[in-house]
């Protein structure tokens, strides 16, 4: 039986067209995605850009927005996954719904009008490392609440993209085999050694030293992780 890797990004140049597509579908001019670096040490967490196609000023503006309301994203994704919203100097807050009315799905930042446009920012929260968000900005952003969705789902998936790649640079050079992956593909859709050994005509020895090495290979503490990993590496689904 044959399994299927997630099609997962092999460089941070695969993400960036992602990116741009989100961009369009939403009208915004800008994008930045932003991690939270610092995790784990009090009063030390602080947002870092790592992508952007803000041109040449997007030092000024990524310092501008972090300056403006960094620590409140910071202390906002520790207490809510709502994406938030700000308005430019002359408004430039999108249209959220057909009426104009807030939308529950968004909180709006009020009086932050440092930035030269409008814009929002989806959280993602991966875990103890991962965290960040994806911003856009614009005048004129599409902020209804279908496309609201949709861009946070496509938002988690880049930051996903971005864990995975930092991740994939840590794991050792000698990949999963095929009975590898096999074994954790059952084992992550809930089936036992015993099961997993019927199905693939294995021993449960077998299974179980696959599952040991794959786990050693993905520097697992134990199976649950190592199925966590591969997951999120695009080794199974």
């Amino acid at each position: 039986m044959q399994y299927l890797r997630v099609q997962r990004a092999s460089s941070r140049s695969d993400i960036f067209p992602k990116l741009v597509g989100m961009q369009k579908s939403m009208r915004a001019n800008h994008f930045a995605v932003f991690r939270i670096a610092g995790a784990g040490l009090p009063n030390k967490r602080k947002l870092v850009c790592e992508l952007d196609n803000w041109g040449s000023s997007a030092s000024e503006n990524i310092n501008v927005m972090i300056e403006a309301f960094g620590e409140m994203l910071i202390h906002h994704i520790d207490v809510s996954l709502l994406p938030m919203s700000w308005s430019g100097p002359e408004g430039g807050r999108a249209a959220e719904t057909a009426a104009d009315e807030p939308s529950p799905l968004i909180r709006h930042i009020d009086d932050l009008h440092r930035m030269p446009y409008g814009g929002i920012a989806f959280p993602v929260r991966l875990g103890a490392v991962g965290n960040g968000y994806v911003a856009f900005s614009g005048a004129g952003l599409d902020l209804s609440s279908d496309t609201v969705i949709d861009q946070h789902v496509r938002s988690c998936q880049i930051m996903m993209d971005l864990l995975a790649l930092d991740e994939r640079r840590a794991v050792p050079s000698e990949s999963l085999s095929e009975r590898e992956i096999a074994c954790l593909q059952l084992a992550g859709d809930g089936q036992i050694s015993e099961e997993i050994a019927e199905k693939l005509g294995l021993s449960v020895h077998t299974v179980n030293a696959y599952l040991g090495s794959a786990t050693i290979k993905l520097d697992s503490v134990n199976r649950i992780q190592a199925i966590a990993k591969a997951i999120r590496l695009g080794y199974i689904q």
